[in-house]
């Protein structure tokens, strides 16, 4: 049966009703992702109104990110929250370049915003997040979020703890703290392009090391440490930027032994560890050696800008909250506050949960779609790590004049010679109808044969 909205209960234009009889409908269930909506003309019939009226009302409801329209087939409810994009660059129709959380309408991030702030707003007014806060969070902040960590890392307190404006804050501080200029950090011969232009920033000398499908080589990172004596080691041990290599727990204790052997510091980027939760953090292991930072960026949205950093002890705690007020002054009090709601009433849970089925279900879509061609990929990681045809330097250009964005591996080559590889962004694509396509033009790019044209 066609969705009939009932609006006559609700007060407004009449389009506007139809568009919050459809927006209450998603939340309860009546309608769901993917599921075909009447007809403009049909759904104007049934109402006895005018099709300028449902016109209206679809155009809002495109406008909100709750419905989409496909060319040829009608319209359907929206697979996500997001909005369309209007900020691309040209000639960017769909960008799989930004590595970000994809916003299924199961995790009904719209309507636990609203919510949340209202219920800071009736505890204490929201007036109250706008004056300055303690740097690092509030203790019973820390507290909240220690305890909601300590499910994956057990020793996370709230006197070890410091909260965040986002993880690339984070690694700036870590790295001023750890290091001086020209002084040496080693990472995996792949790497995150923030700490890359973090260090370079400040002068320290990164080095990579050689890594295989399982992440970072034992044996290299022994050498390494042996020839240059690093002041920190920086690791993506689950789910790795750009590879999705996830080392296995055997890996991981004979890594930590190597760390705590050198002397060293680890430095866990755990950006994507709540993805994989049967990956425990390499921190376990060495504690006293670790500093693990975890980010909301990838695992909820970037744009909350909160992150935790886990440090090896309450005097380390102390050093990075005064960091941290010396560059930023201190995370968003409001937006810590509205997190916080989330993980003391189990709403955090939730969104991670839907957010990481939705990245279970666009891996198998892009497993069907890239069938045939090699490529690493993890059933919860929001990218994949492609290679390339060789003799195809052309490819990553060629899928810009196609109007798809991805990233070259050489935006993550810490030294030497970059791989003739791509990092696909499958969270990014505002929905699987957008993905589809985007798969669709980067098949197309990879079956396309060497372009032999003579340029004179």
């Amino acid at each position: 049966m066609e969705w009939i909205p009932t609006i006559s209960e609700l007060s407004g234009p009449r389009y506007q009703r139809i568009v919050e009889a459809m927006e209450a409908d998603i939340a309860a269930g009546r309608l769901v992702r993917g599921q075909q909506l009447p007809t403009q003309r049909a759904l104007a019939k049934a109402l006895g109104i005018d099709l300028t009226t449902v016109t209206r009302a679809y155009t809002e409801a495109r406008r909100r990110g709750i419905m989409e329209a496909r060319v040829g087939q009608g319209s359907f409810v929206s697979e996500t929250s997001a909005r369309r994009a209007v900020d691309l660059p040209h000639p960017v129709a769909i960008d799989l370049s930004m590595n970000v959380p994809p916003h299924p309408l199961e995790a009904q991030l719209d309507e636990r915003i609203i919510a949340g702030l209202e219920a800071l707003r009736a505890q204490s007014g929201l007036t109250a997040y706008l004056n300055y806060q303690p740097p690092g969070g509030s203790a019973h902040e820390r507290e909240v979020a220690a305890r909601w960590m300590r499910a994956r890392v057990p020793h996370a307190q709230a006197d070890r703890l410091v909260i965040f404006p986002g993880a690339q804050t984070i690694l700036f501080n870590l790295l001023g703290h750890l290091a001086r200029p020209g002084e040496t950090v080693l990472t995996e011969a792949l790497t995150f392009p923030g700490i890359k232009a973090a260090a370079a920033l400040l002068g320290v000398k990164l080095v990579g090391v050689p890594m295989d499908e399982d992440g970072i080589l034992p044996d290299a990172l022994a050498k390494a440490c042996r020839v240059h004596t690093p002041k920190a080691v920086y690791l993506i041990p689950t789910l790795h930027n750009p590879t999705t290599a996830t080392l296995s727990a055997d890996r991981r204790g004979t890594i930590a032994k190597i760390i705590r052997d050198a002397g060293t510091i680890l430095i866990e980027d755990d950006a994507y560890g709540l993805l994989d939760r049967s990956a425990s953090p390499v921190a376990n292991l060495i504690p006293e050696r670790t500093y693990l930072a975890t980010t909301l960026s990838k695992c909820i949205a970037p744009a909350l800008r909160v992150a935790y950093l886990v440090t090896p002890d309450s005097g380390s705690q102390r050093d990075m909250r005064t960091s941290l007020q010396a560059t930023v002054q201190m995370p968003a009090p409001l937006m810590v506050a509205l997190v916080t709601h989330w993980i003391e009433n189990g709403i955090a849970d939730r969104i991670v949960s839907a957010i990481r089925n939705e990245a279970v279900g666009r891996q198998q879509l892009a497993q069907r779609a890239l069938k045939g061609f090699q490529f690493l990929a993890r059933p919860a990681a929001h990218h994949l790590w492609l290679r390339l045809p060789e003799g195809r330097p052309d490819v990553a250009a060629h899928l810009l004049r196609n109007g798809l964005a991805v990233v070259a591996g050489d935006a993550f080559t810490v030294d030497g010679a970059p791989p003739h590889a791509a990092r696909v962004s499958l969270g990014a694509a505002r929905n699987r109808s957008e993905l589809t396509e985007a798969l669709r033009i980067l098949v197309g790019a990879l079956q396309k044969p060497a372009d032999t044209r003579q340029i004179v």
